[in-house]
């Protein structure tokens, strides 16, 4: 009898003939595979390369520029330098700067300094995070409970909620300055005489009401596509069962819904990390509304080095929390799906 690795079988005919030989089994799938190799390769190259020289390049050049000195004047002798090397010098004024205190020791730094600006805006950038995607998952989450049922103009109901999704940001927010101008429509509504970009909380919730209204559609819409792929039997047998609607809603939508759910709050808190055109259109900044991203183009005026460190600790900052949803908080879908479908085998 001949083996996969032994000579080629050869087949007597049924009804005289000469022998079929037949090629050993796998090397044809293995030919396939190979050549299947190459063509992805030489398609997915152009992209590669792309990908490389937009996003690649500039984050490494980023990152030498942050190890060297910005040019500018010696203290000491009061002459023009071009830099040089720095070292982790533009990092450590950013996270650790301490400003020397009369008695000799160290104090916190006057709001001026670098590392006053690097934590007033970290934590501002953290509050604008966590309570807009905290709003928008909500908000979002009920739009896309309504838009999943079945009902008379549902298809308008889904066009008018993505309207506001489509505006571009820019446009967003000169609308929104206009409606809190002091003369606006949300005083004369409300009738009242709130400046809301005159003060630190009146121009954080400016700033967080029109992030709401401009992104809870994002959520709504991968929440829906979410509820869209639970089969609608699943519910009727709970119903049979005599499962409540919250109980529904706990057991079944829930967990369900889940990585659809994990994946629009991983995408938008890694927006809202990197928000700037909003609060920077809006109050330009001050008020306590400078995000990181904003004092980078403001630290970019001053010197482009100190601006690169300062874009690689965002980097880095978005980097881990992206890591932390993926990692532990259940929004590698991939993988998920990976293991359930080894599990079903």
């Amino acid at each position: 009898m001949a083996t996969e690795l032994g000579p080629t079988p050869v087949k007597e005919p049924a009804s005289g003939g000469a022998p079929v030989r037949h090629a050993p089994k796998g090397v044809g799938e293995d030919n396939v595979i190979a050549s299947q190799g190459r063509w992805a390769a030489w398609l997915l190259a152009p992209t590669i390369i792309a990908l490389g020289i937009v996003i690649v390049y500039p984050i490494i050049s980023a990152v030498i520029m942050s190890f060297q000195k910005d040019a500018g004047l010696d203290p000491e002798t009061g002459l023009f330098v071009a830099g040089g090397a720095a070292g982790f010098s533009n990092y450590a004024n950013w996270i650790f700067q301490q400003c020397a205190a009369p008695d000799g020791g160290t104090v916190a730094c006057p709001p001026g300094t670098l590392g006053a600006q690097f934590w007033s805006a970290t934590g501002t950038t953290f509050f604008f995070t966590i309570v807009t995607v905290t709003l928008e998952t909500v908000l979002g989450f009920w739009m896309a409970m309504i838009m999943a049922r079945a009902f008379k103009g549902r298809s308008l109901v889904r066009a008018a909620v993505l309207v506001p999704w489509a505006i571009p940001t820019a446009v967003t927010a000169k609308l929104w300055l206009f409606i809190f101008a002091f003369e606006g429509i949300g005083n004369k509504l409300f009738s009242t005489t709130i400046l809301w970009t005159g003060s630190e909380w009146p121009a954080r919730w400016a700033v967080i009401i029109a992030d709401v209204w401009k992104t809870t559609p994002f959520m709504a819409l991968l929440i829906l596509a979410g509820l869209q792929m639970i089969p609608a039997e699943v519910y009727e047998a709970a119903k049979v069962d005599g499962a409540s609607a919250w109980q529904r809603f706990r057991m079944i939508t829930l967990p369900l819904v889940k990585p659809a759910l994990m994946v629009a709050i991983l995408f938008r808190t890694l927006d809202a990390l990197r928000m700037f055109d909003l609060p920077y259109i809006l109050t330009g900044g001050a008020n306590n509304t400078t995000t990181l991203s904003i004092l980078v183009i403001n630290q970019i005026r001053q010197g482009f080095n100190a601006a690169a460190a300062l874009s690689t600790i965002t980097f880095i900052i978005i980097f881990l929390v992206a890591f932390i949803f993926v990692r532990f908080l259940g929004a590698n879908v991939v993988e998920q799906q990976t293991g359930a479908a080894k599990g079903k085998k």
